[in-house]
């Protein structure tokens, strides 16, 4: 792959199966240069195998979802340069109406079985923010007087003054006739001219509130209402009448057990998403996801996966008396169903399965393969797809596959990768990619990185060393107040193996990078290896007490990966930034809330005042996503900085 190919990198996401079970609909989305936005629409996948095809033309369409009877489609859409809204559209087809307007757009939202109504998330801004008076501009908005921890998120900005809450709607047919606003002599006296229907808005109160589900007439929500919410990272399940009332919370998550997200219910049961968060609310480092179940009547939380082995990474789709989700296992995504008493079924597939759907008794995936991110199959018939939107991809550069590789340290310990080798013989130059989190791993899937990277002529070496997620609860842990020191002894470990057992790797030429986490252990290892002919730090976690504050999650993640702040201290790669010798670009965001700019600023001026080859890119206008969701522009902007570094460093050839 190379950068110009980004605009046929079809993301496929969101399957919803039709009740009749003879189609999914699923969202597919791309970078677009021209619009240097992402651009996409709703696909209808038959499952018979019959030719796929685009049932919808809107700028950005997403997240489509039928209701239970069948009879309606909704998906949000978003115009160019507008926030998401709420839009429906008959099953068997027509023009899809929006239904809602609200000024920071809709976050997520879910359809009543029968169709009749809508709940939905929505911010709401606080008066004289964020556009809601005229003339007021960001820069001439009040002041704010912040109290709070938990006062900013990445990709967002400031939350206090417009936090989401849950909102209903009730939804018009959609064959009825569109409103008209009257003009002239019917505009008199007419009072105001509604193009959607009123929403009612069921939630309040300085909280956020994530994941709808409908349960009877009421609505599920996922948040941190209670008095310590500030504090620590608990929330819970809970239920919004229609009346107004103050909300039942259906969990107790001062039992230890947070929700996370995606309840469903089933029968009388809630299936949600939730992590083991100790009973100071504030333990997170090695706890995976898991499935939980409660009573629709509240009382006792069950997990129903293995705390120590399961790592959900996917919502929670309803099927049959149980639920549909994805477990992550050693880099691949495995489909999992559970049911309340905790009976569990998996499909292993070829290639990593990054989300699913169901729908009497038929289930459906997109499965991720080293050849396409992402392409609709059935779990029980895999084999072939019923989609191929990485045909274009392929015709016009084809992806190389990776070889599968497990090292072992000096101690014994198996580190499990992968390297993806340029054509040719070689030798060629060695790029060590580290991935971020630490908690979070490599799949066996399509990445554009190291497609592109490889497409360039470097072999990737990219692994998933102790510390990530996938491996178990041990696996995690290893690293916990110890960063730089296993997971340093992992990847370095790997490298070696991979540079000794695949041919063609140039031992002699190889190079460092690696984002967040990744930027993290790659300043840590080259201010005390000096193998390498230059690196990359890219929107790096660089020192834990300058991340106190200025971080979004800072005033917990510090404390919670490292301890005291004497441990912090020793494991900053700051504090060592006087040992660097390799030459080191810096990639950063203007608007990273998760990684500040600032202390990426310090580490650069270091560099430069001790003497190394080093330079500063600064994206603005993006944030701690820039390499999976920045504008085209600047995504495609970012490769042909890195590689410009390498071909001055690393040079292939």
């Amino acid at each position: 792959m190379l950068a110009e190919n980004l605009p046929l990198l079809n993301i496929v996401s969101h399957p919803a199966l039709h009740p009749d079970r003879h189609h999914v609909v699923v969202a597919v989305t791309r970078p677009d240069f021209a619009a240097d936005a992402y651009v996409g629409q709703l696909w209808r996948v038959p499952l018979d195998g019959s030719a796929p095809r685009r049932i919808t033309r809107g700028f950005r369409d997403t997240r489509p979802q039928f209701s239970a009877d069948g009879r309606l489609l909704g998906f949000l859409r978003a115009d160019a340069g507008g926030p998401p809204q709420l839009a429906i559209v008959s099953a068997n087809g027509g023009e899809p109406m929006v239904v809602t307007d609200a000024l920071l757009g809709v976050r997520d939202f879910v359809l009543s079985a029968d169709g009749t109504r809508a709940a939905f998330i929505a911010a709401v801004a606080e008066q004289d923010r964020y556009g809601t008076t005229d003339g007021v501009s960001a820069t001439q908005e009040d002041p704010r007087l912040i109290r709070s921890f938990q006062f900013q998120l990445n990709g967002t900005g400031y939350t206090a003054d417009q936090r989401t809450q849950v909102f209903v709607v009730d939804l018009p047919d959609p064959g009825s006739e569109p409103p008209v606003r009257p003009v002239g002599r019917a505009a008199k006296g007419g009072g105001q001219f509604h193009a959607v229907p009123a929403a009612r808005q069921l939630s309040s109160g300085d909280f956020d509130h994530h994941s709808p589900a409908w349960d009877g007439e009421a609505v599920l929500a996922v948040a941190a209402r209670h008095k310590s919410w500030d504090d620590d990272l608990r929330e819970d399940v809970y239920r919004f009448g229609p009346d107004g009332a103050e909300p039942v919370r259906l969990t107790d998550s001062c039992s230890g057990h947070s929700a996370n997200g995606s309840p469903v219910v089933v029968g009388e049961q809630v299936f949600f998403v939730g992590f083991r968060c100790g009973l100071d609310g504030r333990s997170f480092f090695g706890e995976s996801p898991g499935v939980y179940v409660v009573p629709r009547a509240g009382g006792d939380v069950r997990r129903l996966t293995s705390a120590e082995s399961a790592h959900v990474s996917g919502d929670l789709v309803a099927d049959g008396d149980g639920v549909l989700t994805v477990d992550l296992v050693r880099g691949r995504g495995v489909a999992l169903r559970v049911d309340a008493s905790g009976e569990a079924a998996r499909w292993e597939l070829p290639g990593s399965v990054q989300c699913v759907a169901a729908a009497s008794g038929v289930r459906v995936a997109v499965l991720g393969t080293p050849c396409s991110p992402g392409e609709v199959v059935l779990l029980d018939r895999p084999e072939p797809a019923l989609t191929d939107f990485a045909a274009g991809l392929r015709d016009a550069s084809a992806p190389l596959e990776p070889i599968e590789l497990v090292a072992r340290t000096s101690d014994g310990h198996p580190v499990h990768g992968w390297v993806v080798r340029p054509e040719g013989a070689g030798p060629h130059p060695v790029l060590l990619l580290i991935h971020g989190g630490p908690f979070s791993a490599f799949e066996e899937a399509f990445f554009d990185e190291a497609q592109v990277y490889a497409a360039a002529g470097y072999a990737v070496v990219m692994c998933n060393p102790r510390g990530s997620a996938g491996y178990g609860r041990d696996h995690a842990m290893a690293i916990h107040k110890a960063f730089g020191d296993r997971d340093a002894v992992d990847v370095l470990a790997f490298l070696d193996h991979a540079i000794a057992t695949v041919p063609g790797l140039a031992a002699d030429r190889v190079g460092i990078m690696g984002g967040s986490y990744g930027g993290y252990l790659t300043a840590w290892l080259i201010a005390g290896e000096h193998r390498f002919s230059g690196a990359i730090v890219e929107r790096a976690y660089l020192d834990p007490r300058s991340f106190v504050g200025p971080s979004d999650i800072g005033w917990h993640f510090a404390v919670g990966c490292h301890g005291d702040e004497v441990t912090m201290d020793a494991q900053s790669p700051l504090r060592l930034v006087g040992q660097v010798r390799t030459p080191t670009l810096v990639i950063h965001s203007e608007n990273d809330l998760r990684c500040p700019l600032a202390t990426a600023e310090q580490y650069y001026t270091e560099l430069k005042l001790h003497g190394v080859d080093t330079a500063l890119l600064v994206f603005p206008g993006e944030n701690h996503e820039l390499s999976r969701s920045g504008t085209p522009h600047h995504r495609k902007a970012r490769f042909d900085h890195i590689l410009s570094w390498w071909g001055e460093h690393l040079p292939v050839g």
